[in-house]
């Protein structure tokens, strides 16, 4: 016992020691948190930069929260008259109208594989005259292809007359089944002639010349063009030989390639149209007769078979063809598709509510059909909406969102203007570097009133913002600013820009609490990414 005592001892002095380490660890990391709502220590209190994130008084009304670049906060807005015409706004209206889409693939024609006919023959024998000797020659039906000569069926033949002389003799017969049985006889010889496939025409020749002919002539089963072609004179053949197929070109069939994602749409029984370049201007009439059910691994395609009426043989097997598959789709809410502006992982519209105020929301759009976009939610029929300048608008709504903490939405509609109050003052705006640059700035201010007189006691604020493409991966940047009144209506501040590019900037002014004076301007700064 006392050889592991002190090991013991040992191990337990160690583990005290973690312990106490990870608990001292602990509660320095806790001390070291930050308060929720509490400013980092070392923070300036007149200035503050971020990147891609909304005022929390704002980010509850915007339509999603700014999460990097995928979804940017945003705010209606409102426009002048001339800034509407300037960035060349248009409106539309949301309709529910019957849709039919239009799904265009290519595809190759086809025999139609229901209209073909193979010769071959139930009996032995060998071939003596060939009529038909040429591959895509065109038959008849009933016309002759070839004459065969069978022992087997010159033997049965025999029989058959045979029999039905034995019938003659034996049918005044008083012998109890001898009558019945030369009927009987009769009967099968005939039976096994029509095994063979014998023509009702050569039974009836039989009957009626009582001879044996020793070459049987071979006719066409069906109307067509002759494909494949195997019959030769002085050819032994045997039941499991095919001597012709003979293919109807009437109707045929077009195998178009229709991608994964339009199967679902796809059903048997729609009708479909045809075009080919050998014909300009000419158009075939079909309809869907099978859906594949695999799909090709290797270029995501399904063969969707169509049937198509060919009475003057203009559609040949082997063309490549034009498919143009209509799919009804009913009533459905559309949309103009250059009203639905793509914003990351957004799908957004603009409702225009008059008087110039244009209020962003959330949609969820089906597919495009043609040069509009079925809507899902969202939008309501007779709803007026923006159908372009969507990029700038957007741009517009996520200023408004970055400034609305501090600067009044718009509440509308109402006229365009700069609100209560902001006609009354005027803002003069000037940096050092003119224009500003990434990096350290001075800023200037000249507050006057409408008389040019200067302004003091007033808190000035700037707001660099610029709105995020998240299509190119990039957030939307802010950067605001306090500036110190000096004296004379001038206020003076130091700022710190981020990067470089087109920034829009906002000037507030305000006295007691209440906004006296705004000002908005955009421009381009330098000194590099």
């Amino acid at each position: 016992m006392k050889n592991y005592r002190t090991p013991f001892l040992v191990l337990v002095a160690l583990n005290a020691l973690l312990l106490a380490g990870l608990g001292a660890w602990w509660w320095r990391a806790r001390r070291a948190a930050p308060v929720p709502g509490s400013q980092p220590a070392g923070a300036s209190a007149t200035q503050v930069t971020e990147s891609g994130a909304a005022p929390p008084a704002q980010a509850a009304s915007a339509p999603a929260a700014e999460t990097g670049a995928a979804a940017p906060a945003l705010a209606p807005i409102q426009l002048s008259p001339q800034r509407l015409q300037s960035i060349g706004v248009t409106t539309g209206t949301v309709k529910r109208q019957t849709i039919h889409d239009d799904i265009r693939v290519v595809g190759n024609v086809v025999v139609d594989e229901q209209k073909q006919a193979y010769v071959q023959t139930r009996f032995s024998g060998w071939i003596q005259q060939v009529y038909a000797n040429a591959n895509y020659q065109y038959v008849r039906k009933g016309q002759p292809l070839f004459t065969i000569y069978s022992q087997d069926l010159v033997t049965t033949e025999r029989e058959y007359l045979l029999a039905k002389q034995n019938e003659q003799v034996l049918a005044s017969s008083t012998v109890p089944g001898a009558a019945s049985g030369a009927k009987s006889l009769v009967g099968a010889a005939l039976e096994r002639l029509r095994q063979w496939d014998l023509p009702k025409r050569e039974i009836a020749r039989l009957e009626r010349t009582g001879k044996v002919e020793q070459y049987l002539t071979v006719d066409s089963p069906a109307t067509g063009f002759i494909t494949e072609r195997n019959a030769l004179p002085n050819m032994y053949v045997d039941p499991s030989t095919r001597l012709y197929t003979v293919a109807d070109f009437s109707t045929v069939w077009a195998n178009a390639e229709v991608f994964q994602n339009d199967l679902g749409r796809v059903r048997v029984g729609e009708p479909a149209t045809l075009t080919v370049d050998s014909y300009p201007g000419r158009t075939f009439y079909g309809r869907v007769d099978f859906i594949n059910p695999t799909v090709d691994m290797t270029t995501r395609t399904a063969q969707v078979r169509l049937v198509f009426s060919n009475p003057a043989l203009l559609l040949r097997p082997g063309m490549f063809v034009n498919v143009d598959l209509e799919i009804p789709m009913g009533w459905q809410i559309v949309v103009p598709a250059t009203a639905v502006f793509q914003a990351g992982t957004q799908q957004l519209a603009f409702l225009y509510r008059g008087g110039g105020y244009i209020e962003p929301v959330n949609v969820t759009v089906g597919p495009q059909v043609g040069d509009v976009y079925i809507v899902l939610k969202g939008l309501k029929p007779g709803q007026r909406i923006v159908t372009s300048a969507n990029f700038l608008i957007d741009s517009e709504s996520q200023l408004q969102a970055a400034i609305g903490s501090f600067l009044p939405p718009p509440s509308a509609p109402a006229a365009a203007g700069g609100g209560a109050g902001t006609a009354q003052y005027q803002i003069q705006f000037s940096s050092i570097p003119t224009p500003p640059a990434k990096g350290a700035n001075n800023f200037e201010v000249k507050l006057t009133d409408a008389k040019g007189q200067p302004v003091a006691g007033a808190d000035v604020q700037v707001l660099f913002y610029m709105p995020g493409m998240p299509a190119m991966g990039m957030a939307a940047q802010r950067a605001q600013f306090t500036l110190a009144e000096k004296g004379a209506g001038d206020y003076e501040g130091p700022g710190n820009l981020p990067s470089s590019g087109d920034w829009q900037v906002t000037i507030v002014a305000r006295r007691a609490g209440q906004v006296i004076a705004t000002k908005q301007l955009s421009g381009s700064t330098g000194g590099g990414m």
